[in-house]
């Protein structure tokens, strides 16, 4: 490596670590305070909240570098520029392009880095942390009684004290027990001073309660005339409640393969075998959309089918095809398994005979030999023993075979009827037809057949949206692996020619312009996604769409770098007016 190489790559290198860790704070804020209510005030560790707060820290990561990478390439080469380092490179005959190789490999690499990141890294935190911020929300408050106001935090017990005294020490408490499931106030308990202390590793709470009085009131039955309810008082020196705070205080982790199905912790191999899953779905919901539209029109089926298009019912042979062969090889599987298990408890050693008697094993243990064409010959059901033989009469008279034999006989020597139905008939078949209401029979049967296909075709058609709505959002999560590592070499074509411009380095006019950028980038991803989502586009273009959306600017701007053009300058764009003008002024004089 050269030394100016060495030079642009160290004085690249500072700015980005540092604006790269200013980023990811000021995201993982964002991020915190969206959650602030939700995980804050439980009484939970540091170690919780530490851990919480590096899961946070490693899944902004990827939304963090392409900003990074976009103000410290500005800065860089402002600074370059400001320091006429960037003019002294160029007037030794190096070029533009020359001194942004470094950075460019650089960030190169830093793309392939956080591809695999976003690959394997980020899907195994995001499980981590969809499984710690749900059990930290599930996780009631801490147990925190204030003066004069009631703690419901208990379940089952509504607390209140007018005072406390030093840590654990209450006075003038105030309780309501519902722990029975009982609406109303209907066991209230009173005492003038007490204590709640935590005992047996803060697992249980112990509240003692001295002189005090306890009120009991029975629930009435409405619409029942009885005896008034028993009401009962008692007054105590002092009383002890046990609190269990195991279920309710402590942060209880729950399984991470519950979060399996979450598109956001797949890699793409595994998004890949949702999509085929999801595939699968749509097309079996297509295909029985087909098969039940046969019942609901008897008629029009009689003699003609309706037939899937034929993607359809290919796609439905493979995925039979894979069905089949996974349940051949899962009871081979379980056959094999059984027959070992068998042959384990039954048949501790065995003995295969070889020549003529090959058909004969014997098992030597127990003394026992088993003739296998025996075996075979003894199986063999005789044909007097056979199902489906018709039984017959005992006089001697047709039977019901031949009974049929002859009808079919008689209908098949029948000759078809080909004269045309005479006034008489007809008549006589309209007014059947009339008197009997089949006109009206057969309206009101189409009518509510209509209305049947119509209402399961619209259900239908909402499984099959929402699961294609399902399939789209698995690819957007497969591309974005992709878009955002592509993301920090877009920023990088954008920042470092936009500092060679404008020559200005420090926290000034680079954040300024890299902040218009990001929130650029920012609202054309999320617009290009929601287009994805509702499938108004592509997925593929979808999340490509801000990517797309800011190349052109970035090879604009390397154009222009390399001109030394002042886009920031007044001068410029007063030249380029009077440019304007000139050509103007030189038409109409060609036309004159």
């Amino acid at each position: 490596m050269k030394k100016l190489d060495k030079l642009i790559l160290g004085s690249f290198l500072g700015p980005f670590l540092l604006t790269f860790i200013v980023v990811d704070f000021i995201l993982l804020t964002v991020n915190m305070l969206k959650y602030f209510d939700e995980i804050f005030g439980k009484g939970l560790s540091f170690w919780i909240y530490a851990e919480l707060i590096g899961y946070f820290v490693i899944s902004i990561s990827p939304m963090a570098l392409p900003l990074a990478v976009l103000l410290s390439s500005l800065m860089t080469f402002g600074n370059l520029g400001e320091h006429f380092e960037l003019t002294a490179i160029k007037s030794s005959g190096i070029s533009l392009l020359r001194a942004l190789r470094p950075i460019g490999v650089f960030v190169v690499i830093l793309s392939f880095a956080a591809y695999l990141s976003n690959n394997y890294l980020v899907p195994k935190v995001n499980l981590k942390t969809f499984s710690l911020l749900y059990d930290i929300r599930m996780k009631s408050p801490a147990l925190e009684i204030k003066a004069g106001v009631f703690y419901n935090g208990i379940p089952g017990y509504s607390i209140k004290v007018n005072e406390k005294i030093g840590e654990y020490g209450l006075k003038n408490i105030l309780i309501y027990n519902h722990a029975n499931g009982q609406s109303g106030n209907l066991d209230v308990t009173l005492a003038d001073s007490g204590r709640l202390e935590p005992f047996f590793n803060e697992n249980y709470m112990k509240l003692s309660l001295y002189h005090g009085k306890k009120y009991r009131e029975e629930r009435q039955t409405r619409g029942i005339a009885e005896k008034p309810v028993e009401f009962t008082r008692t007054s105590f020196d002092a009383n002890e409640v046990v609190f269990d705070l195991n279920n309710t205080f402590k942060l209880n982790r729950t399984a991470e393969e519950a979060w399996s199905t979450n598109r956001s912790i797949k890699n793409i191999s595994e998004i890949k075998v949702g999509l085929d899953s999801i595939g699968t779905l749509v097309n079996d919901q297509r295909y029985y959309n087909f098969r039940e539209a046969e019942s609901v029109y008897p008629f029009f089926t009689r003699e003609r089918k309706l037939k899937p298009s034929p993607d359809i019912m290919e796609r439905k042979m493979a995925d039979d095809s894979t069905r089949s062969r996974k349940k051949r090889l899962e009871k081979a599987l379980s056959d094999s398994l059984e027959l070992a298990r068998t042959m384990t408890q039954t048949a501790p050693s065995s003995t295969i005979v070889e020549g003529p008697e090959s058909n004969r094993v014997v098992f030597t243990d127990d003394s026992i030999s088993l003739d296998r064409n025996a075996v075979v010959a003894s199986s063999k059901i005789s044909p007097s023993d056979s199902l489906f033989e018709l039984p017959k009469k005992a006089d001697n008279k047709e039977s019901l075979t031949d009974v049929l034999d002859s009808i079919n006989n008689a209908l098949a020597k029948a000759k078809p009827r080909t004269a045309a139905l005479t006034d008489l008939e007809r008549s006589k078949i309209d007014s059947m037809a009339s008197s009997r209401r089949y006109y009206q029979s057969a309206v009101t049967m189409a009518l509510n057949n209509s209305r049947s296909l119509k209402n399961q075709f619209n259900v239908k058609n909402t499984m099959i949206e929402n699961l294609e709505r399902d399939y789209r959002r698995f690819e957007i999560a497969w591309y974005q692996k992709y878009t955002q590592a592509f993301a920090c070499f877009a920023m990088f074509l954008i920042g470092a020619p936009l500092g060679a411009i404008i020559k200005k380095g420090g926290l000034g006019m680079p954040v300024l312009i890299s902040i218009i950028f990001f929130i650029v980038f920012y609202m054309l991803t999320m617009t290009g996604e929601k287009w994805a989502k509702e499938g108004l586009v592509d997925p593929l273009f979808g999340t490509f769409f801000s990517n797309l959306c800011l190349l052109p600017f970035g090879l604009f701007f390397v154009k222009q770098a390399r001109k030394d053009a002042r886009l920031f300058e007044p001068d410029f764009y007063v030249n380029a007016w009077n440019g304007l003008q000139k050509r103007y002024k030189l038409l109409q004089a060609k036309k004159k």
